[in-house]
């Protein structure tokens, strides 16, 4: 039987940085990771509505950075930082809630996401948008899919729904596809997030790839050196 890959993971190394960088030593890597999981799923619930493309988390010695990608980066800011500084008073009392010691230092850094189209998460969480207000599901998801393939860089996507969709009673899957999506080839640029879309019969469940091209070792070594 085949087994599904998440696209994300099977690319590690190979193209992809790992999303939580820092070094656990003895008895602090289960203290490091319980803090970056509850971290990631209260920001992921805050700043859901803010086109969030993803969370990262790194550690030294005296400091704990969050940077968070995002299209919105005023929305996250806040005007002259008073949602940023909120975010920060939320994540300590996180922290304390779960016994977690704090680090000298937490930095929040919001970057803006350039072409928010050919970013699958916040594809996702457009459509979540679109199926909560109740709009029709195909024509959400092949509207989002010409949005993603409008783009320069984009050269395939695939949209997958699944569940009570137009709240019929037997839950089923629709899927739109664009363009190539090579998924088991590791040079292949592909971005893939999960997303949920609550409505009152039930979640719809929601999957986006997209395929932008595929990145050699010289263009790599070239992008370091910038």
């Amino acid at each position: 039987m085949s087994h599904t890959v998440h696209p994300y993971s099977h690319r590690l190394v190979v193209l992809r940085d790992w999303k939580s960088r820092w070094f656990g030593t003895r008895g602090k890597y289960q203290e490091y990771l319980k803090a970056d999981i509850i971290l990631r799923e209260f920001l992921q619930k805050k700043l859901r509505g803010s086109q969030v493309d993803s969370v990262e988390m790194e550690r030294g010695e005296n400091y704990y950075k969050i940077i968070i990608k995002t299209a919105k980066p005023g929305v996250v800011i806040g005007r002259n930082g008073e949602m940023a500084a909120k975010l920060k008073e939320e994540i300590i009392k996180r922290l304390t809630k779960n016994n977690i010691a704090l680090p000298k230092e937490i930095k929040i850094e919001v970057e803006e996401v350039r072409s928010p189209e050919s970013k699958a998460a916040i594809v996702g969480e457009m459509i979540a948008e679109g199926l909560e207000k109740r709009l029709p599901f195909m024509r959400v998801i092949r509207q989002a899919l010409e949005k993603i393939t409008s783009n320069r860089d984009v050269l395939g996507a695939k949209i997958t729904i699944s569940g009570r969709l137009g709240g019929a009673e037997m839950a089923r899957v629709e899927t739109v596809k664009k363009g190539r999506l090579p998924l088991q080839t590791l040079r292949a640029d592909i971005d893939f997030a999960r997303e949920k879309a609550h409505l009152p019969y039930g979640d719809i469940g929601i999957k986006v790839w997209i395929f932008k091209g595929e990145v050699f070792a010289d263009k790599r070594r070239n992008n370091s050196h910038k």
